[in-house]
């Protein structure tokens, strides 16, 4: 269910309030370019500075808007494990397809710890559960056999793998069943996970320009590895630009550059630079996206 380009939609805000007929309209571009699926409320939604009431609405009017076209992959985590419980249970009520869950971040559990965290969660919602594993944002490293008891949890279907650890990666998909999908949770590492046996991606570039990592990942799962590194090398400079500050600003902005919504968000994110804006827009013209 859960493999080919999912986008980490961003959330368009207006005036400090969810910008709803502009996720909604993101929602329809995402469907015509021929994306998988749609994860809203991750980091690159700015789920943490998104109120309860706003997380969920806005997974509401992202699974409103799909109506069923793609899959619908919600971010419900939090290192609260009573807290994904809940968030997960709306989830699952609004309509989702499953729930994309990090890691528990700043309480940094122990392997076991993270384990009984995920099993609480499958156990109390009996949801599908991808599981988010980004050290760089939690200060903790899901190991690959970590995944090997994880994986045998039923509800847990799969990873977003972002340790940017391609050894780490290989090991992991060494160590579970070939069901269990492993996704690049990096834009750059699509190719590479890909082509050792990841099933596809959960991207940030996608929301600027999902036609053409729709076209990489498709090339690459039919075995066109040459079309596929073409479009790469192509994406590289963008993917460097998306995040030459934290993920979402640049995004943001490059949204925003296509007028597809407003360039707010909210602190303690800030506003791209203007050097770091220049170049984004010279990056973007050269791919033809301005």
């Amino acid at each position: 269910m859960f493999e080919g380009v999912f986008t980490a939609l961003i959330t368009p805000m207006r005036n400090g309030a969810i910008d709803e007929r502009a996720l909604h309209e993101l929602v329809e571009l995402q469907v015509a370019a021929g994306v998988d699926g749609l994860t809203p409320c991750g980091s690159t939604g700015e789920a943490a500075t998104l109120s309860h009431a706003e997380h969920r609405r806005v997974i509401e009017v992202v699974v409103a808007a799909a109506r069923g076209r793609v899959h619908v992959l919600a971010g419900t985590g939090s290192n609260s494990t009573a807290e994904a419980i809940a968030l997960t249970r709306h989830a699952k009520e609004a309509g989702a397809d499953g729930a994309l869950l990090i890691s528990p971040y700043y309480n940094k559990p122990t392997q076991e710890g993270v384990i009984a965290h995920y099993a609480a969660i499958a156990r109390e919602t009996s949801f599908p559960l991808v599981v988010y594993n980004i050290p760089g944002r939690t200060a903790s490293n899901l190991l690959p056999s970590t995944f090997t008891r994880l994986a045998g949890i039923e509800q847990i279907v799969g990873v977003k793998e972002s340790s940017g650890n391609l050894d780490q990666m290989a090991h992991l998909i060494a160590s579970v069943p070939d069901s269990f999908a492993v996704l690049a949770g990096d834009d750059w590492a699509t190719l590479p996970l890909l082509a050792i046996g990841g099933r596809g991606v959960i991207s940030t570039t996608s929301n600027v320009a999902p036609s053409e990592m729709v076209s990489l990942v498709r090339a690459l799962r039919a075995g066109d590895l040459a079309r596929a590194r073409d479009v790469h090398y192509r994406l590289l400079p963008l993917f460097d630009a998306l995040f030459c500050e934290t993920n979402p600003i640049p995004v943001k902005a490059a949204v925003a550059m296509r007028g597809l919504c407003g360039d707010e968000i909210r602190l303690p994110l800030l506003p791209l630079t203007a050097p770091n804006r220049e170049q984004l827009q010279v990056v973007m013209k050269d791919l033809g996206l301005l």
